[in-house]
């Protein structure tokens, strides 16, 4: 009895090794996940909301990158505060930062277009929240980027409309008729001087070849 006891302490013991040890590299794993994919914040400035709200997406390369966190509006324009999910994510400065509308329901999400390629040796040294990022070539930790409008169906209505309104305008009507009377007549002149030169020529060739028969 008292032997199996020893080896039953001994088979708890081991479990409660193992357990330990299950654990302590779960909880490695966890923290160096929250360490790798801690994000970073970057200040965004519009002339206009244009459709962006609090939790707007945030896409680089077509890839959902992060989302607006806070929107605020100042005098003359709107500041976002804009959350990118991992520092392993890291923005050129020379970026296009515009709004754009996609799907059905014209939803905007905000793309940013990088202009300049990052050469890997030089990344893996970048660290967003370091004092030396805010010299490199890259958009750093409540850095101060400005946005464009890009792409809305609301312009694109527009356009649509005063166009079809000024093909309705006599006025526009009276003109555009007058270019195309004209532009007829033009081509009128243009293919009777062709006729005229092709006449010519044809003389020209008649004569010369007369001149070159009777010299034989």
């Amino acid at each position: 009895m008292i032997k199996y006891n020893n080896s039953w302490k001994h088979i708890q013991s081991i479990l409660v090794l193992f357990i330990v040890i299950i654990l302590t590299v779960f909880l490695c794993f966890l923290i160096n996940v929250n360490v790798n994919n801690t994000g970073y914040s970057v200040f965004v400035e519009f002339k206009s909301a244009y459709g962006v709200r609090e939790g707007t997406s945030i896409r680089m390369r077509g890839v959902n990158i992060g989302y607006v966190k806070k929107i605020k509006i100042d005098l003359n324009s709107v500041l976002l505060l804009v959350f990118v999910k991992s520092t392993n994510i890291l923005i050129p400065k020379n970026s296009i930062v515009e709004t754009n509308q996609t799907g059905l329901l014209n939803e905007t999400v905000i793309d940013i277009v990088p202009l300049n390629l990052l050469k890997p040796q030089v990344v893996q040294k970048i660290n967003v929240f370091s004092e030396q990022c805010y010299k490199s070539s890259v958009v750093c930790h409540l850095n101060f980027i400005q946005g464009e409008r890009g792409l809305n169906y609301d312009d694109l209505v527009r356009a649509a409309t005063r166009i079809s309104q000024r093909f309705d305008d006599p006025v526009f009507f009276n003109i555009f008729y007058l270019f195309l009377q004209n532009g007829i007549d033009l081509s009128d002149d243009i293919l009777n001087i062709t006729f005229d030169i092709s006449n010519c020529i044809f003389v020209l060739y008649n004569f010369l070849k007369n001149i070159l028969l009777n010299y034989i």
